[in-house]
């Protein structure tokens, strides 16, 4: 079953003392361990930037949004975002789990009433 992985984040200190230099190093070690997440079926659906002019906007800068073929995908991305150190430079919110569809969605959450 697919599962996806929204994240939310923003920057902390360290990564706004980093150099230009630094941050483009990092990130090229971050593109380096991206095509052993595809060859898991990892796929990144949308990233960008929070849009606060919209309602109940999220207070972090930016997000992202991932596609898991299954929950070893899911585990593995998890794994290599924090052996990355990314939290080191990012306060992260991590939401994850497997889909539904809207009908299940809405049983999941009258679900929640009975407990």
């Amino acid at each position: 079953m697919t599962h996806y992985l929204a994240e939310l984040y923003t920057p902390k200190p360290a990564w706004l003392a980093l150099t230009e230099t630094e941050r483009q190093q990092f990130f090229a070690a971050i593109g380096s361990a991206m095509p052993a997440l595809s060859a898991l079926g990892v796929e990144a659906l949308a990233l960008g930037k929070v849009d606060r002019t919209k309602a109940h906007a999220a207070p972090q800068t930016f997000f992202a949004v991932w596609r898991c073929p299954d929950d070893a995908a899911l585990g593995a991305l998890i794994d290599g975002i924090a052996q990355s150190d990314w939290h080191d430079y990012f306060e992260t919110i991590n939401a994850g789990g497997e889909a539904t569809d809207f009908p299940g969605h809405l049983a999941q959450l009258v679900e929640t009433a009975r407990r």
